[in-house]
């Protein structure tokens, strides 16, 4: 059976209240779905996706060479089966693959947004999706799952919707964005900002996705270097050498570099800037505990069934915030969580790599 992918977009005239206070309206949002709907619409399982990812999580669009982003988890057969469930990826508010974003035009003119775009956080994108959900006549699900800012995503799901899914898997996340993760966030939007082709926000999109944007990739880099650990880029790369380049030549290159300017320059060519900056934003942000009194008033908000993974060696959400997570809820007495560290080398991006570490602990999860 395959995956009966379908891409669909809602548009939406209703106002949606922000947290910023700012309105949003109308705004599409665009989804992609995996499987059939049961009679009682009881076998849906939403995934989330993270900075750069969108709705487009598994199968082929015709003219693609690569799946999308967690193509080995969703399918017929795989962890989370088509066969069985019926899976919504919705790409967020703010981002540039067909949701309203700061590129879209702003109604009722036909310009772009671009800075009069308000600044959306987790919660807002989550809200926006609850309302696609309404609409698809869905009011309870059985799974929210993801990982990074999908994570986020779940875990916000979880404390302001919590009779909505009865399961949260959320891996490779954070209760509160650190230092850490928003320095490497500033390096980004920095080089964004002061690259005269960016054109203080009134760039031409088409002349960006032709020559791409050197301060993004600049950006882009570092997040890379973020994205992965030490004993990773040892491994794939070592020391080696480009083959065309000589060692005493000013510019030639270590093969980790040219890997850092192929990644970094072609990001640039398929994601929008500005959207760029406002996802960071709301990563940046991101903080559960926001209108409490503290994380433990927010997480005592949680009757969902509750999966944490972290990795660890992730640099940029460590195992530790997530464990974090874990003992408040342990100390709040609530009994309905699991935390697991699993065991890798990989970096944060081991829960778009390493599947099979961790697969088998979604498939209990999504089997109990």
């Amino acid at each position: 059976m395959d995956l009966n992918l379908q891409t669909n977009t809602e548009h939406f005239t209703n106002p949606l209240y922000l947290e910023s206070g700012r309105i949003l309206e109308p705004y599409d949002i665009t989804y992609e779905t995996y499987g059939e709907l049961n009679e009682d619409k009881s076998n849906v399982i939403v995934v989330c996706h993270a900075l750069t990812g969108s709705h487009h999580a598994a199968g082929f669009y015709e003219e693609e060479r690569k799946p999308g982003w967690w193509d080995g988890l969703i399918g017929s057969g795989k962890t989370i089966d088509t066969d069985k469930y019926f899976v919504i990826c919705t790409n967020v508010i703010g981002s540039c693959f067909g949701s309203t974003g700061p590129m879209s035009p702003k109604h009722p003119y036909h310009e772009p947004y671009r800075y009069k775009f308000p600044v959306v956080t987790i919660k807002d994108m989550v809200k926006a999706q609850r309302i696609l959900f309404d609409r698809l006549d869905i009011h309870r699900v059985e799974a929210i799952i993801g990982g990074s800012m999908g994570g986020m995503q779940a875990l916000q799901f979880a404390i302001h919707y919590p009779n909505f899914a009865k399961k949260i898997i959320a891996l490779a996340t954070t209760y509160a964005t650190q230092p850490w993760a928003i320095a490497f966030n500033k390096v980004a939007s920095e080089s964004i900002l002061k690259d005269p082709d960016f054109k203080q926000g009134y760039y031409d999109p088409e002349v960006i996705k032709e020559n791409g944007l050197s301060g993004m990739a600049v950006g882009r880099m570092a997040g890379h270097i973020s994205f992965l650990s030490h004993e990773s880029m040892d491994e794939k790369f070592g020391r080696e050498y480009k083959r065309t380049d000589g060692l005493y030549e000013l510019f030639g290159k270590f093969q980790v570099e040219s890997y850092l300017e192929y990644n970094g320059y072609n990001f640039t060519k398929w994601f929008d800037p500005l959207a760029y900056l406002y996802i960071t934003k709301a990563i940046n942000i991101y903080d559960l505990s926001r209108g409490f009194d503290s994380l433990s008033e927010a997480l005592q908000k949680i009757t969902a069934e509750l999966c944490l993974i972290s990795f660890s060696n992730d640099l940029l959400f460590k195992s530790d915030e997530m464990k974090h997570i874990d003992d408040v809820l342990t100390q709040n007495g609530q009994n309905n969580h699991k935390y697991i560290e699993i065991p890798s080398d990989y970096g944060h991006d081991a829960f778009l790599v390493e599947l099979d570490k961790f697969q088998h602990y979604i498939k209990d999860m999504l089997d109990g």
